[in-house]
Protein backbone atom coordinates (compact mmCIF):
# COMPACT_ATOMS: atom_id res chain seq x y z
CA UNK A 1 0.00 0.00 0.00
CA UNK A 2 2.84 2.79 0.95
CA UNK A 3 4.62 1.34 -2.37
CA UNK A 4 2.04 2.29 -4.40
CA UNK A 5 1.20 5.47 -2.86
CA UNK A 6 4.52 6.29 -2.95
CA UNK A 7 4.58 5.50 -6.60
CA UNK A 8 1.26 7.64 -7.53
CA UNK A 9 2.89 10.70 -5.59
CA UNK A 10 6.28 10.19 -7.84
CA UNK A 11 4.30 9.62 -11.18
CA UNK A 12 2.17 12.90 -10.07
CA UNK A 13 5.66 14.98 -9.31
CA UNK A 14 7.04 14.13 -12.87
CA UNK A 15 3.68 14.98 -14.92
CA UNK A 16 3.90 17.91 -13.03
CA UNK A 17 7.41 19.00 -13.21
CA UNK A 18 7.90 18.26 -17.27
CA UNK A 19 4.56 19.45 -18.33
CA UNK A 20 5.56 23.22 -18.43
CA UNK A 21 8.85 22.36 -19.72
CA UNK A 22 7.76 20.59 -22.93
CA UNK A 23 5.19 23.50 -23.63
CA UNK A 24 8.49 25.50 -23.24
CA UNK A 25 10.31 23.44 -25.51
CA UNK A 26 7.41 23.43 -27.94
CA UNK A 27 7.34 26.93 -28.58
CA UNK A 28 10.90 27.21 -28.48
CA UNK A 29 11.27 24.61 -31.53
CA UNK A 30 8.13 26.75 -32.97
CA UNK A 31 10.24 30.35 -32.76
CA UNK A 32 13.36 28.35 -34.12
CA UNK A 33 11.39 27.50 -37.22
CA UNK A 34 9.71 30.38 -37.64
CA UNK A 35 13.48 32.32 -37.45
CA UNK A 36 13.05 34.28 -34.31
CA UNK A 37 14.14 34.43 -31.02
CA UNK A 38 11.59 33.01 -28.85
CA UNK A 39 10.80 32.46 -25.03
CA UNK A 40 12.91 30.37 -23.07
CA UNK A 41 11.96 26.82 -22.50
CA UNK A 42 11.12 27.81 -18.53
CA UNK A 43 9.08 30.58 -19.38
CA UNK A 44 5.77 28.36 -18.63
CA UNK A 45 7.80 28.04 -15.48
CA UNK A 46 7.19 31.83 -14.76
CA UNK A 47 4.02 32.10 -16.48
CA UNK A 48 2.49 29.40 -13.85
CA UNK A 49 4.59 31.04 -10.61
CA UNK A 50 3.24 34.81 -11.59
CA UNK A 51 -0.66 33.17 -11.83
CA UNK A 52 -0.20 31.79 -8.38
CA UNK A 53 1.01 34.95 -6.70
CA UNK A 54 -1.81 36.94 -8.64
CA UNK A 55 -5.28 37.17 -6.74
CA UNK A 56 -8.43 36.04 -9.21
CA UNK A 57 -11.13 38.56 -10.77
CA UNK A 58 -13.93 36.85 -10.78
CA UNK A 59 -17.35 38.43 -12.02
CA UNK A 60 -21.02 38.57 -9.87
CA UNK A 61 -22.64 36.71 -12.26
CA UNK A 62 -20.63 33.34 -11.95
CA UNK A 63 -22.06 30.13 -9.93
CA UNK A 64 -19.82 27.77 -7.63
CA UNK A 65 -19.75 25.97 -11.24
CA UNK A 66 -17.07 28.57 -12.72
CA UNK A 67 -15.06 27.83 -9.10
CA UNK A 68 -15.57 24.37 -8.89
CA UNK A 69 -14.48 23.52 -12.57
CA UNK A 70 -10.84 24.25 -12.65
CA UNK A 71 -10.24 21.76 -9.67
CA UNK A 72 -12.61 19.36 -11.31
CA UNK A 73 -10.58 19.50 -14.37
CA UNK A 74 -7.67 19.65 -13.18
CA UNK A 75 -8.61 16.21 -10.37
CA UNK A 76 -9.30 14.38 -13.72
CA UNK A 77 -6.56 15.02 -15.57
CA UNK A 78 -3.94 13.57 -12.62
CA UNK A 79 -6.35 10.88 -12.20
CA UNK A 80 -6.11 10.14 -15.87
CA UNK A 81 -2.05 10.19 -14.82
CA UNK A 82 -2.29 7.82 -12.86
CA UNK A 83 -3.53 4.95 -15.67
CA UNK A 84 -1.66 6.24 -18.33
CA UNK A 85 2.06 4.49 -17.94
CA UNK A 86 5.13 6.83 -18.20
CA UNK A 87 8.50 5.62 -17.06
CA UNK A 88 7.68 2.27 -15.98
CA UNK A 89 4.10 -0.37 -16.85
CA UNK A 90 3.55 -0.93 -13.03
CA UNK A 91 1.01 2.00 -12.24
CA UNK A 92 -0.59 3.11 -8.60
CA UNK A 93 -4.13 2.82 -10.38
CA UNK A 94 -3.53 0.44 -12.72
CA UNK A 95 -6.00 -2.42 -11.03
CA UNK A 96 -9.21 1.09 -11.43
CA UNK A 97 -9.37 1.51 -14.88
CA UNK A 98 -8.07 1.00 -18.17
CA UNK A 99 -8.34 2.93 -22.05
CA UNK A 100 -12.29 3.65 -21.77
CA UNK A 101 -11.36 5.09 -18.25
CA UNK A 102 -9.22 7.35 -19.47
CA UNK A 103 -11.15 8.66 -22.37
CA UNK A 104 -13.78 9.36 -19.87
CA UNK A 105 -11.80 11.47 -17.76
CA UNK A 106 -10.60 13.69 -20.45
CA UNK A 107 -14.04 14.15 -21.24
CA UNK A 108 -15.10 15.19 -17.57
CA UNK A 109 -12.56 17.70 -17.65
CA UNK A 110 -13.14 18.93 -21.01
CA UNK A 111 -17.24 18.73 -19.87
CA UNK A 112 -16.46 21.04 -16.70
CA UNK A 113 -14.28 23.39 -18.42
CA UNK A 114 -16.92 24.13 -21.41
CA UNK A 115 -19.59 24.50 -18.37
CA UNK A 116 -17.64 27.28 -16.95
CA UNK A 117 -17.02 29.06 -19.87
CA UNK A 118 -21.01 29.11 -20.29
CA UNK A 119 -21.63 30.16 -16.63
CA UNK A 120 -19.86 33.25 -16.69
CA UNK A 121 -22.41 34.59 -19.49
CA UNK A 122 -19.88 35.71 -21.99
CA UNK A 123 -20.13 35.38 -25.67
CA UNK A 124 -16.86 34.33 -26.16
CA UNK A 125 -16.63 31.59 -23.43
CA UNK A 126 -19.95 30.01 -24.86
CA UNK A 127 -18.62 30.61 -28.33
CA UNK A 128 -15.71 28.27 -27.13
CA UNK A 129 -17.69 26.27 -25.98
CA UNK A 130 -19.79 25.30 -28.27
CA UNK A 131 -16.74 24.86 -30.49
CA UNK A 132 -14.90 22.85 -28.13
CA UNK A 133 -17.61 20.30 -28.05
CA UNK A 134 -18.12 20.27 -31.85
CA UNK A 135 -14.51 18.96 -31.84
CA UNK A 136 -15.09 16.23 -28.90
CA UNK A 137 -17.81 14.71 -30.88
CA UNK A 138 -15.48 13.15 -33.45
CA UNK A 139 -12.49 13.33 -31.63
CA UNK A 140 -13.08 10.82 -28.59
CA UNK A 141 -14.68 8.09 -30.89
CA UNK A 142 -11.54 8.43 -32.98
CA UNK A 143 -9.09 8.23 -30.44
CA UNK A 144 -10.71 5.38 -28.79
CA UNK A 145 -10.59 3.30 -32.22
CA UNK A 146 -7.09 4.04 -32.66
CA UNK A 147 -6.11 2.46 -29.27
CA UNK A 148 -8.66 -0.70 -29.73
CA UNK A 149 -7.10 -1.34 -32.43
CA UNK A 150 -3.67 -2.21 -30.41
CA UNK A 151 -5.64 -3.14 -27.95
CA UNK A 152 -7.29 -6.12 -29.57
CA UNK A 153 -3.88 -7.22 -30.78
CA UNK A 154 -2.81 -8.19 -26.75
CA UNK A 155 -6.07 -9.38 -25.41
CA UNK A 156 -6.35 -6.37 -23.03
CA UNK A 157 -7.74 -2.66 -23.07
CA UNK A 158 -5.30 -1.92 -19.63
CA UNK A 159 -2.78 0.70 -20.97
CA UNK A 160 0.04 -0.70 -18.70
CA UNK A 161 -0.56 -4.15 -20.14
CA UNK A 162 -0.61 -2.77 -23.75
CA UNK A 163 3.03 -1.46 -23.48
CA UNK A 164 4.40 -4.06 -21.53
CA UNK A 165 3.23 -6.31 -23.71
CA UNK A 166 4.03 -4.45 -27.05
CA UNK A 167 8.02 -3.44 -25.07
CA UNK A 168 8.55 -7.07 -25.57
CA UNK A 169 7.95 -7.43 -28.61
CA UNK A 170 10.49 -5.43 -29.78
CA UNK A 171 9.96 -4.39 -33.71
CA UNK A 172 7.59 -7.06 -34.05
CA UNK A 173 5.64 -4.18 -33.02
CA UNK A 174 5.82 -1.97 -35.75
CA UNK A 175 2.62 -3.80 -38.09
CA UNK A 176 0.53 -2.53 -40.14
CA UNK A 177 -2.51 -1.67 -38.33
CA UNK A 178 0.09 -0.55 -35.30
CA UNK A 179 1.03 2.40 -37.88
CA UNK A 180 -2.36 3.50 -38.88
CA UNK A 181 -3.22 3.96 -35.80
CA UNK A 182 -0.30 5.98 -35.12
CA UNK A 183 -1.29 8.38 -37.57
CA UNK A 184 -4.78 8.30 -36.33
CA UNK A 185 -3.53 9.41 -32.72
CA UNK A 186 -1.24 11.77 -33.91
CA UNK A 187 -4.10 13.95 -35.50
CA UNK A 188 -5.85 13.29 -32.24
CA UNK A 189 -3.12 14.77 -30.29
CA UNK A 190 -3.45 17.82 -32.41
CA UNK A 191 -6.92 18.66 -31.84
CA UNK A 192 -6.52 17.01 -28.15
CA UNK A 193 -3.68 19.88 -27.57
CA UNK A 194 -5.51 22.30 -29.05
CA UNK A 195 -2.81 23.01 -32.04
CA UNK A 196 -2.87 23.89 -35.65
CA UNK A 197 -4.50 23.32 -37.40
CA UNK A 198 -7.29 23.09 -35.34
CA UNK A 199 -6.62 25.89 -32.39
CA UNK A 200 -3.87 28.06 -32.17
CA UNK A 201 -3.05 28.29 -28.66
CA UNK A 202 -0.88 31.51 -29.27
CA UNK A 203 -3.86 33.53 -30.12
CA UNK A 204 -7.15 35.34 -28.79
CA UNK A 205 -8.65 36.09 -31.73
CA UNK A 206 -12.26 35.44 -31.66
CA UNK A 207 -12.41 34.26 -35.04
CA UNK A 208 -9.27 31.47 -34.49
CA UNK A 209 -9.55 30.34 -30.73
CA UNK A 210 -11.30 27.48 -28.64
CA UNK A 211 -9.53 26.63 -25.71
CA UNK A 212 -8.60 30.02 -25.10
CA UNK A 213 -11.79 31.75 -25.46
CA UNK A 214 -13.56 29.23 -22.69
CA UNK A 215 -10.93 30.59 -20.10
CA UNK A 216 -10.89 34.19 -20.79
CA UNK A 217 -12.78 35.12 -17.51
CA UNK A 218 -10.40 33.06 -15.64
CA UNK A 219 -7.18 34.75 -13.68
CA UNK A 220 -4.63 34.48 -11.12
CA UNK A 221 -4.50 31.45 -9.31
CA UNK A 222 -7.70 30.07 -11.15
CA UNK A 223 -5.91 30.28 -14.30
CA UNK A 224 -2.72 28.72 -13.10
CA UNK A 225 -4.33 25.96 -12.44
CA UNK A 226 -6.44 25.84 -15.89
CA UNK A 227 -3.11 26.39 -17.74
CA UNK A 228 -1.11 24.12 -15.87
CA UNK A 229 -4.38 21.34 -16.07
CA UNK A 230 -3.76 21.68 -19.55
CA UNK A 231 0.08 21.37 -19.99
CA UNK A 232 -0.34 17.99 -18.13
CA UNK A 233 -3.16 16.96 -20.56
CA UNK A 234 -0.73 17.71 -23.14
CA UNK A 235 2.08 15.68 -21.85
CA UNK A 236 -0.44 12.53 -21.40
CA UNK A 237 -1.62 12.57 -24.88
CA UNK A 238 2.30 12.55 -25.87
CA UNK A 239 2.70 9.90 -23.26
CA UNK A 240 -0.36 7.54 -25.04
CA UNK A 241 1.86 7.95 -28.48
CA UNK A 242 5.21 7.47 -26.76
CA UNK A 243 4.37 4.60 -24.90
CA UNK A 244 1.63 2.95 -26.87
CA UNK A 245 3.33 2.98 -30.10
CA UNK A 246 7.22 3.13 -28.80
CA UNK A 247 7.13 1.69 -25.72
CA UNK A 248 10.75 0.56 -26.18
CA UNK A 249 12.56 1.23 -22.79
CA UNK A 250 10.32 1.49 -20.24
CA UNK A 251 10.56 -0.10 -16.61
CA UNK A 252 8.57 -3.01 -15.44
CA UNK A 253 7.78 -3.55 -11.93
CA UNK A 254 10.72 -4.89 -9.67
CA UNK A 255 13.11 -2.68 -12.05
CA UNK A 256 16.30 -1.42 -10.36
CA UNK A 257 16.95 2.51 -9.70
CA UNK A 258 19.17 2.79 -12.16
CA UNK A 259 16.40 0.67 -14.73
CA UNK A 260 14.44 3.61 -13.79
CA UNK A 261 15.96 6.86 -14.13
CA UNK A 262 16.97 5.37 -18.11
CA UNK A 263 13.64 4.52 -18.41
CA UNK A 264 12.94 7.95 -17.38
CA UNK A 265 15.50 9.64 -19.37
CA UNK A 266 14.00 7.44 -22.82
CA UNK A 267 10.48 8.76 -21.70
CA UNK A 268 11.84 12.30 -22.08
CA UNK A 269 13.34 11.76 -25.08
CA UNK A 270 10.28 10.49 -26.60
CA UNK A 271 8.63 13.26 -25.49
CA UNK A 272 10.58 15.35 -26.57
CA UNK A 273 10.68 14.65 -30.15
CA UNK A 274 6.81 14.19 -29.95
CA UNK A 275 7.30 17.57 -29.06
CA UNK A 276 9.78 18.87 -31.98
CA UNK A 277 7.37 16.79 -34.61
CA UNK A 278 4.32 18.82 -33.38
CA UNK A 279 5.98 22.34 -33.69
CA UNK A 280 7.11 21.12 -37.19
CA UNK A 281 3.51 20.35 -38.13
CA UNK A 282 2.04 23.72 -36.59
CA UNK A 283 4.89 25.44 -38.36
CA UNK A 284 4.44 24.19 -41.88
CA UNK A 285 0.35 24.40 -41.67
CA UNK A 286 -2.07 27.26 -41.36
CA UNK A 287 -5.04 27.64 -38.95
CA UNK A 288 -8.03 25.41 -40.49
CA UNK A 289 -11.64 27.32 -40.86
CA UNK A 290 -13.33 25.84 -37.76
CA UNK A 291 -16.37 23.90 -40.56
CA UNK A 292 -13.16 22.22 -42.45
CA UNK A 293 -12.28 20.73 -39.43
CA UNK A 294 -14.24 17.87 -39.90
CA UNK A 295 -12.38 17.02 -42.80
CA UNK A 296 -9.57 16.80 -40.71
CA UNK A 297 -11.09 14.34 -37.82
CA UNK A 298 -12.52 12.36 -40.08
CA UNK A 299 -9.63 11.49 -41.52
CA UNK A 300 -8.67 10.00 -38.18
CA UNK A 301 -11.30 8.23 -38.01
CA UNK A 302 -11.07 6.92 -40.80
CA UNK A 303 -7.48 5.70 -40.38
CA UNK A 304 -8.46 4.58 -36.92
CA UNK A 305 -11.01 2.12 -38.58
CA UNK A 306 -8.51 1.29 -41.09
CA UNK A 307 -6.35 -0.07 -38.63
CA UNK A 308 -8.85 -2.36 -36.79
CA UNK A 309 -9.35 -3.72 -40.66
CA UNK A 310 -6.23 -4.40 -41.24
CA UNK A 311 -5.75 -6.11 -37.89
CA UNK A 312 -9.00 -8.63 -38.90
CA UNK A 313 -6.79 -8.96 -42.28
CA UNK A 314 -2.99 -9.85 -40.87
CA UNK A 315 -4.72 -11.81 -37.64
CA UNK A 316 -6.77 -13.72 -40.61
CA UNK A 317 -9.81 -13.24 -38.38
Amino acid sequence: MIAALQSAILQIIIILAFSPLISGIIKKAKAFFQIRKGPSIFQPYYDIAKLFRKDSVVSQNVSWIFHAAPIISFAAVMTAGLLIPIYITSLPLGFAGDLIAVVYLFALARFFTALASLDAGSSFGGMGGSREMFVAAMVEPALMLSIFAVALNVGSTNLSYISQTLSGMGMDALSPYQILAFVALFIIAIAETGRIPVDNPSTHLELTMIHEAMILEYSGKQLAIVELGAMAKQLLIFSLIANIFFPWGIASAGSGISALVLALLVYMLKIVIIGLAMAAVETSTAKWRLFRLPDLLSISLMFSFLALVSFIIVKGG
